[in-house]
C-alpha cells in the first residue's frame, strides 16, 4: 500500500498564519525525504484554521525544493476560476517538475456561499463544472478542442513532453459519476464524511468507468484523517486538538487550532451533544501507535480494493505532525 499526504496548512493559536504556509513547505520536504508517494494541498477560503488558500502557488515552492515526490492540488475549486487560467498555471508547474504534477479538481466552494461569490461574482458555479473539466483536460494535456468549440483556436502554454495527471475529487456520488464518465482518476474525501458513502461512491465509479487512453482502468484512492505517536496515550492527547476543532466547526466557528491542554480545559464546558459528537469521532478515528493505525489503514485498503491511501493529519505542534507522518511511513514499510 502506497501512502500519500493531504496538507491543509492548519494554523495554530499563538502563531501568525503565515507560519502555517512555511510549515507546509517544510513538511513537504520532509515527506519527500521520507518516501511518501504524493503531496497534495487543499484550497479553502475565509477560514482561520485552514489557511491553504492557493495550492498552485505553494505547489511551485514545493516543486522547486523537492526531488521525487508527486505534487498536487486537492483540490483546485474549479468553479471559482477560468479553465484556461488553471491550465496555464499547471502547465507552468509541469515545466518546473516534469512528470510530478497532479491536478485535483473539486466542485465544492471550499467555503461559504458569500466567499464563493467574492472569489468569482460572475461564475455559473457548479452548473458549469463538467464543461470546465472537459476544457481543462484538453488544454492541460495539449489536445485541441473540437473545431466547433468557441475556444478551439486557443492553447495553454508552456507545452512540454509531459502533462499533469487530472483527478476528480469528491465526497458524494456526483464526483464518482463524472470521473467514471471522463475516464479520470478519482479521490474520495473519506475524512470529510467520516467514511459515510465511501463504498457506494467507489462502486459507482468502478461500475460505470469508461476507459480512456491515459487511464485504461479505474484509478481510485481515499483521503483519511490519521494521527500516530509513540504511544496510544500520547496520540489521544494530541487528538484533543481535533476534538475541539470539530466542536467549533459544528457551531460554525473556524478558529486556529488550540493546544491539547486548552482543548481539554474547554471540554469541561461541553454539553451532551458535544460529548456525543466527540464519542462518535473517537470511535471512527485512526489514532494510536503507528503499527495500530497502519493495520487499520491496510485493512481499509483491502476492504475497498485500494493500493494507495492519502493521509491528512493535524496537530497543534508542527513537530508532532511531522513525527506522525514519519512513524506511519516506517510502520507501513515494515508491515
Amino acid at each position: 500500500m502506497k501512502l500519500s499526504v493531504l496538507d491543509q496548512s492548519p494554523s495554530s493559536e499563538g502563531d501568525t498564519q503565515d507560519v502555517a504556509i512555511r510549515r507546509s513547505l517544510a513538511l513537504a520536504q520532509a515527506c519527500d525525504a521520507i518516501g511518501y508517494h504524493r503531496y497534495w494541498l487543499s484550497e479553502h477560503h475565509n477560514s482561520a484554521s485552514i489557511v491553504g488558500t492557493a495550492p498552485e502557488i505553494l505547489m511551485a515552492a514545493i516543486a522547486a525544493t523537492t526531488r521525487r515526490i508527486r505534487i498536487g492540488s486537492a483540490g483546485v475549486m474549479l468553479p471559482h476560476y477560468s479553465s484556461l487560467k488553471v491550465a496555464e498555471q499547471f502547465r507552468v508547474l509541469e515545466a518546473l517538475a516534469p512528470g510530478r504534477v497532479d491536478l485535483g479538481l473539486g466542485r465544492a466552494p471550499g467555503s461559504d456561499r458569500l466567499t464563493a461569490r467574492a472569489l468569482n461574482p460572475y461564475s455559473n458555479a457548479a452548473e458549469d463544472f463538467p464543461r470546465q473539466v472537459v476544457e481543462l483536460m484538453h488544454w492541460v494535456e495539449g489536445r485541441a478542442l473540437p473545431d466547433e468549440h468557441p475556444f478551439a483556436a486557443i492553447g495553454a502554454y508552456p507545452q512540454g513532453p509531459t502533462s499533469p495527471e487530472v483527478w476528480i475529487l469528491g465526497s458524494s456520488n456526483y464526483g464518482a459519476q463524472l470521473a467514471a464518465h471522463l475516464g479520470l482518476p478519482y479521490a474520495y474525501a473519506y475524512f470529510f464524511t467520516d467514511g459515510a458513502g465511501t463504498e457506494e461512491a467507489l462502486a459507482i465509479y468502478r461500475r460505470y468507468y469508461r476507459p480512456s487512453e491515459r487511464y485504461p482502468a479505474p484509478v481510485a484512492t481515499i483521503c483519511v484523517w490519521a494521527l500516530a505517536a509513540e504511544s496510544d496515550e500520547r496520540a489521544w492527547h494530541l487528538f484533543k486538538t481535533r476534538e475541539a476543532w470539530r466542536v467549533g466547526f459544528e457551531r460554525g466557528l473556524r478558529p486556529p487550532l488550540v493546544s491539547p491542554e486548552a482543548a481539554a480545559a474547554a471540554a469541561r464546558d461541553y454539553d451532551d451533544a458535544d460529548r456525543a459528537r466527540i464519542d462518535a469521532l473517537r470511535r471512527r478515528a485512526f489514532v494510536g501507535t503507528a503499527d495500530a493505525v497502519v493495520a487499520k489503514l491496510r485493512a481499509l485498503a483491502v476492504e475497498l480494493a485500494l493500493d494507495e491511501i492519502v493521509v491528512n493529519t493535524w496537530t497543534y505542534d508542527h513537530e508532532a505532525r511531522r513525527r506522525s507522518y514519519e512513524l506511519l511511513f516506517a510502520a507501513n514499510a515494515s508491515a
